[in-house]
């Protein structure tokens, strides 16, 4: 494990304000034969109880990448992610938008979970703060914890770490421990001056495994979680060749006063 100094801090959060997480993104899809990046907004407002209504705003901003294949002949064979991707604002208390969604989707407003409903236990597939709460603060017991509940190749320690900090709602004191454990991992290294999406210059912990290399990237300043990078190390069955660049974003995380603000 690697001597990794990182400072970690949160911004305080008053009862009555929200963490505002943002995530620029372009993000890997298919559509038959076709391989494309498309550019995606989402903006998600965290109230200091998690109790009431989160929201989320997503957004398809319309452009496109082409890995293979054509814009023009997907839209011939009626490629439309529009219809593929739900769009619009969403609210449901603890983040559960998914559990809400199946009868309100068409509405693009989401109504209210059951009243009094437990807050979600999380796993490191589907994280939550409750989830958080529960790990520990060590990193070198983290890792061990990362190794044992995430045995598998296409899961792996490092894929779960990098699920958990994407949320943008991992705490300080964690977020530290999580970035000194990966660097016990075999294939890490440490990368400086390397650049999100939006042009942050950014510190990288860099997993090379499989047919993959990930940029997990870290704002220096605060040691938040500012983006990740997926690039393949070999070509793919699918026609695409080593080197591209198939799924990077950019991650900014704030405190606003209200729900649908921006800072």
């Amino acid at each position: 494990m690697l001597d990794l100094a990182v400072a970690v801090a949160d911004p305080p959060v008053t009862s009555s304000q929200y963490r505002y997480v943002e995530t620029h993104a372009w993000w890997l899809g298919t559509f038959g034969l076709h391989h494309y990046l498309s550019e995606q907004r989402l903006r998600q407002w965290v109230p200091a109880h998690p109790d009431r209504d989160w929201v989320l705003e997503r957004e398809l901003t319309g452009a496109h990448t082409w890995l293979t294949g054509s814009a023009a002949a997907a839209r011939d064979e009626g490629f439309d992610l529009s219809a593929l991707v739900p769009t619009g604002r969403f609210r449901a208390p603890h983040g559960e938008f998914d559990a809400t969604a199946r009868d309100e989707l068409a509405h693009r407003e989401l109504g209210r979970c059951t009243p009094g409903r437990r807050p979600p236990r999380g796993n490191w597939q589907s994280p939550t703060l409750q989830f958080f709460q529960r790990l520990p603060r060590d990193p070198a017991t983290l890792l061990d914890r990362l190794r044992a509940d995430n045995p598998g190749s296409w899961f792996s320690p490092f894929t779960a770490a990098v699920t958990a900090l994407r949320t943008g709602l991992v705490p300080a004191e964690l977020r530290g421990a999580l970035y000194r454990a990966l660097t016990g991992l075999p294939g890490v290294s440490v990368a400086e001056h390397v650049y999100n999406i939006d042009g942050q210059d950014c510190l990288a912990l860099v997993h090379e495994a499989g047919r993959t290399r990930t940029e997990l990237m870290i704002d220096p300043v605060h040691g938040q979680f500012a983006g990740e990078r997926d690039t393949l190390r070999a070509d793919s069955r699918s026609g695409l060749r080593s080197g591209t660049v198939i799924s990077t974003t950019a991650v900014r995380v704030a405190v606003v006063d209200r729900a649908g603000a921006r800072p």
